[in-house]
């Protein structure tokens, strides 16, 4: 079945309707659906055991060390949980991901190395910068180990995922965004940046032939 289908489910806690992506009840605001996919980081269904977009078994483990952090976004409380290899911290409020620096650097590049053995095929739901709609306002948030204003980038120029990021301690993501940018990652998102790189680096040095030319010859 398609992640983009609607689908109609129900609520374990009251039975009210919910659609597939919904993350909470609309009706009593039980967690439906947490960040347990080790691969692609998408949210899944309490009881799904395997991801409905990439199709790797679930693995989410909370983690021993329980210590609250406050959310950068809602202030709510954040705590570790461990998918896969890579620990996180979650917002049980708003679902928004923390990720150490070194954390996020080793899973970029682990996925950039799983992209060269996959279809490099961008979804038809991969944002773009003509496309994606631009935000209503702009929030700096605090970052989570030093308080200062991290920055707002958008991941890799093209994604259209815009993070922030405190460089030297990490990266916050709002909910789904995790999984916005590792597909990204796995859709070979790394390679079009470089050829576009290369593509604006030879226009570059063209421009520059161009204006010694027109130098020497006046």
């Amino acid at each position: 079945m398609s992640e983009n289908q609607d689908e109609i489910l129900r609520c374990p806690s009251c039975g009210a309707p919910v659609a597939a992506g919904s993350a909470r009840c609309e009706y009593c605001r039980s967690v439906l659906a947490r960040v347990s996919c080790p691969l692609c980081f998408k949210l899944l269904f309490d009881g799904a055991a395997f991801c409905p977009h990439c199709g790797t078994a679930r693995s989410r483990l909370e983690a021993a060390d329980q210590r609250v952090t406050p959310c950068p976004a809602c202030k709510g409380a954040m705590r570790w949980v461990k998918l896969g290899t890579t620990d996180l911290l979650e917002c049980e409020s708003c679902d928004g991901t923390w990720l150490e620096a070194s954390a996020f650097e080793r899973l970029c590049a682990d996925r950039e190395s799983q992209a060269g053995m996959l279809n490099h095929a961008p979804s038809e739901n991969t944002p773009t910068p003509a496309g994606r709609r631009p935000p209503e306002s702009i929030h700096y948030r605090p970052c989570p180990r030093c308080g200062k204003l991290m920055n707002r980038m958008n991941f890799g120029r093209l994604s259209g995922t815009v993070v922030d990021v405190c460089r030297g301690h990490g990266t916050f993501l709002d909910r789904g965004e995790l999984h916005q940018v590792v597909r990204f990652i796995l859709e070979g998102g790394f390679d079009r940046v470089r050829r576009i790189e290369r593509e604006e680096l030879i226009e570059e040095q063209r421009r520059l032939r161009d204006l010694q030319r027109a130098l020497l010859d006046r």
